[in-house]
């Protein structure tokens, strides 16, 4: 369940950047790193991950806990997926009709809450994002679909931010982002409504 949730993220991701209408929000500051500094997109997913994990030592401070450290290797493993997704989105026949565009937004939206819906809660060990995101749950008491979309926000922000000073262009950043960006967090709310009581029950059966 973990890595097929991975996995999944990483094809609605590729989905998004074959869409051309801005990737989804959780890649949106790799795919800046890529279009800024030429960054291939799996390596700059490396580094971003690195990054928030020094976040959440910030964070938590001495109640950080060394086995999260393991979220940088969890990282490596999406980025080479990230990779090797693009790779095969590659053969896809690039779309010039909006609508065909905004339906590839829609269904990597529901990839990515889908991923995240079924690696988080296997509680294994959460990609950085997740993991910085439930940290400011936890620490906040706040729903974590609440956090997920403050925190994608706050990524197309920042993304929005350093393609118009570096690039002086939207870059990363597109309609499909913002429309994702709001979406993925609702969409991870729905299917866990609907879907996590069962997906729950086959973790407990499994223990």
């Amino acid at each position: 369940m973990y890595f097929v949730g991975l996995f999944i993220m990483t094809m609605g991701i590729a989905l998004s950047v074959k869409s051309n209408l801005g990737v989804s929000p959780v890649s949106s500051i790799p795919y800046t790193l890529t279009c800024v500094w030429g960054i291939e997109m799996g390596k700059a997913t490396i580094l971003f991950h690195a990054a928030l994990v020094f976040i959440q030592i910030l964070l938590l401070r001495k109640a950080f806990q060394i086995k999260n450290l393991l979220q940088i290797a969890v990282g490596f493993i999406f980025g080479y997926f990230t990779t090797f997704c693009n790779y095969l989105a590659s053969f896809l026949p690039t779309p010039h009709n909006l609508a065909i565009r905004l339906c590839m937004v829609a269904v990597s939206i529901v990839l990515v809450a889908v991923g995240i819906f079924l690696y988080v809660p296997a509680d294994i060990m959460p990609l950085a994002g997740e993991g910085t995101m439930k940290t400011i749950s936890d620490m906040r008491n706040i729903e974590f679909s609440k956090v997920k979309i403050a925190f994608d926000v706050t990524m197309v922000v920042i993304s929005l931010c350093v393609c118009l000073f570096m690039l002086h262009s939207f870059g990363s950043v597109g309609i499909g982002t913002v429309i994702s960006a709001v979406f993925v967090g609702v969409c991870l709310g729905a299917i866990t409504k609907l879907f996590g009581g069962k997906r729950d029950r086959m973790l407990a059966e499994g223990v």
